[in-house]
């Protein structure tokens, strides 16, 4: 019999980060300490289907590999996989974007009562939509980038002033960003200077979300930070992101063999703008309610050198090139450790809210 501690490693998902989920879900399969836990691999489809743990392995190898005909099953049925799983201990979700970080698959883990990694459920639902994210920002005192939102009523009524570019350009400037509310790894995102551009990046926008933001566009280069931790936090050094090509870090960049990005870590900045981006990232995390993990996004602007925040990743990546799991690397924690305390920290979580009580003694 043994005694480590079961892990469910929940992977995939529908959303336009599912091949960097699955890279993800790999590099820690690959460097969890075995010593001290069994993994077992769940595979979510593009389907939302809990696939069985032979099939959850094979993806690895093989990206494009599908099941046969999986809706033949009722959606209840999904869950017949994990009936097959020994009993879990604690689930680590790595399914980036829509369902994985939304609270969509937090609710289920407070559901079976289960520990889980990253956010609960409120955090993971607010830390996934940019402008609530940014309201909250602005609450703890942090500059964010000005915006206005446009809902998806005001979208198919063309004679709503927003969907103007005069309008648009008027409030925020002429050089603007348009991308959808709830969405990861640039996804959607369009940069906008001429009226031209401007309803094209709605409708490119809106493909991925029901609310859409157009921010004004900040100059300069990106500078990220993470954070570990429930009550008592870590908050990691600054890395910054340099020489990417194109005028934003697009999704090509991120994930690409042949991007142009490079990450400095650390960044090789000034003291008084380093303690800056890590102290504006405690007072995110702090305002969002997040706990175990969150990497903290900022543009450090080129004109004033001003850190305004950009966004929070409840779920950064964990592939071989991302910038989460190297920041905390060059503070002395190696990726097999960071895992470690990833779940040391759900199990913390969880023991805790089980002492709360549920109605008067």
């Amino acid at each position: 019999m043994t005694n480590k501690t079961r892990v469910g490693l929940i992977f995939g998902g529908n959303s336009s980060e599912y091949e960097v989920s699955i890279v993800s879900g790999h590099n820690i399969y690959n460097a969890i300490d075995k010593d001290k836990f069994d993994v077992y691999p769940i595979w979510l489809t593009k389907e939302n289907y809990f696939a069985s743990l032979e099939d959850s392995k094979k993806v690895w190898d093989n990206p494009s590999y599908t099941i046969k005909n999986p809706h033949k099953m009722a959606n209840v049925s999904n869950f017949e996989q994990l009936a097959n799983l020994p009993e879990i201990d604690v689930f680590f979700p790595i399914v980036h974007g829509n369902l994985g970080e939304d609270g969509v698959l937090q609710g289920l883990f407070r559901l079976l009562d289960k520990p889980f990694v990253g956010d609960d459920v409120l955090a993971a639902a607010v830390t996934m939509d940019k402008e609530m994210t940014k309201i909250l920002a602005q609450r703890a005192g942090v500059p964010v980038a000005d915006w206005i939102s446009i809902k998806r009523y005001e979208f198919n009524d063309k004679n709503n002033e927003k969907l103007s570019y005069d309008y648009a350009s008027e409030k925020l400037g002429s050089d603007l960003f348009v991308k959808p509310s709830n969405q990861g790894s640039s996804v959607g995102i369009s940069h906008v200077t001429k009226a031209s551009e401007y309803l094209p990046a709605l409708e490119e926008a809106f493909k991925y979300d029901d609310k859409v933001l157009v921010e004004e566009a900040i100059h300069g280069t990106e500078v990220e930070t993470a954070v570990l931790g429930n009550d008592d936090i870590l908050v990691s050094g600054v890395g910054q992101i340099i020489n990417a090509s194109g005028s934003f870090y697009s999704y090509k960049n991120k994930y690409e063999d042949n991007s142009t990005t490079t990450l400095q870590i650390p960044a090789e900045l000034p003291d008084e703008i380093v303690e800056t981006v890590r102290s504006n990232a405690e007072k995110i995390y702090r305002a969002t309610e997040c706990s175990g993990m969150a990497r903290i996004d900022s543009m450090l602007r080129a004109s004033d050198h001003k850190v305004i925040f950009n966004e929070l990743n409840a779920l950064p990546g964990f592939t071989n090139i991302s910038m989460y799991p190297k920041l905390f690397e060059e503070a002395g924690i190696k990726y097999p450790d960071l895992i470690t305390r990833l779940i040391d920290l759900a199990i913390e979580r969880h023991n805790h809210k089980s002492t709360l009580l549920h109605k008067p003694e």
